[in-house]
């Protein structure tokens, strides 16, 4: 098995490297990151703009890494059509922080993840709390097997996983509601943005936002077809 990993908080974020020493006991890894932060960047592509390309030293011994000037998405194209590897899997992350509910929108690393769908390539977003990877480096080991175990891959091609500091077992969710309340502050020309999530604001059921603050290491199936067909079956019936 051949695993691609990456990340959006660059070749140095401490996330990448829990990641692919979880990945290297399931087969070979290979590591693509970008070489700058990248969150909230989504799905964004630098399309006609070059961009830096090299391979580095490892940064796990016996993974061979490599750094890109361009964003997590690309990351995975970079691999997949110029690399010309065949990976059977892209894992991205551990992302320094929840992806929980609309975060998923914005996300470097759920875009990777996503990228990798589009692309034909089976993926898992991780993500944990901000504060620590503790949660991530205890659990990740016991997360993957599940997945294997269950088979999840083969029933869905695409998932999130959120994993608090200390779990209380794993849980499918729903993608939730985080709402982000922001305002933006000006001094002189520039905007700064001050908001924080308002988590107490979901109400979705199955929600991943409400089950990870309650400890829980939580697991959403994603859709890549966004059309919401049973509004379009009433558009076409007319």
């Amino acid at each position: 098995m051949h695993i691609l990993v990456t990340n959006d908080d660059s070749i140095n974020g401490e996330g990448l490297k829990v990641l692919a020493q979880a990945s290297m006991k399931l087969g070979k890894v290979t590591v693509i990151a970008p070489k700058n932060v990248q969150s909230g960047k989504s799905h964004a592509l630098s399309l006609r703009n070059p961009m830096e390309f090299k391979k580095i030293n490892d940064i796990i011994p016996g993974v061979d890494t490599y750094v890109l000037d361009g964003t997590p998405a690309e990351c995975v194209r970079v691999g997949v059509n110029h690399l010309h590897h065949q990976y059977d899997l892209v894992f991205s992350g551990v992302n320094k922080g929840f992806n929980l509910g609309e975060d998923n929108f914005y996300s470097g690393t759920f875009a990777a993840a996503h990228e990798a769908v589009l692309l034909g390539i089976k993926a898992i977003a991780f993500s944990t709390h901000f504060s620590s990877f503790s949660g991530a480096e205890r659990y990740l080991d016991e997360i993957m097997k599940y997945i294997f175990d269950e088979k999840l891959l083969e029933i869905n091609p695409l998932y999130g996983v959120n994993i608090p500091l200390e779990s209380r077992g794993i849980k499918f969710c729903a993608q939730g509601n985080t709402h982000f309340d922001i305002t933006y502050v000006a001094k002189g020309d520039i905007v700064q943005g001050v908001g924080f999530p308002q988590k107490k604001k979901d109400n979705t059921k199955y929600s991943d936002v409400d089950n990870t603050y309650q400890g829980y290491t939580t697991i959403v199936p994603f859709l890549i077809n966004i059309t919401n067909y049973k509004i379009l079956e009433k558009l076409i019936n007319k």
